[in-house]
């Protein structure tokens, strides 16, 4: 089961040894620098843990999955994440 933000919270300040508004302030800090470099370099290397890359999708037409109709689905920018080989091999 996935940890709540309040979990991780707690996890972060026990493990860290601060308190829980700190570990709150540095979860909120780590998320802007994230923002903030995806938005000015389009990527982020968490060393260890991986790597957070801003990714162009394009234009398409889609169906309605209730109608069968043809929908058409504007370009966007999305997040992409790929997990460190030090991180996979933990996991196997």
């Amino acid at each position: 089961m996935a940890l709540t933000k309040k979990e991780l919270i707690t996890a972060i300040a026990d493990q860290a040894g601060l308190s829980k508004n700190g570990a709150e302030t540095m979860l909120a800090v780590a998320g802007a620098v994230l923002l903030e470099q995806l938005h000015e370099c389009g990527e982020l290397t968490l060393p260890g843990i991986g790597k957070f890359t801003v990714v162009e999708r394009a234009a398409r037409t889609g169906r309605n999955p209730r109608t069968g109709e043809p929908v058409e689905i504007s370009a966007k920018r999305s997040v992409k994440f790929a997990a460190a080989k030090p991180l996979k091999d933990a996991l196997n």
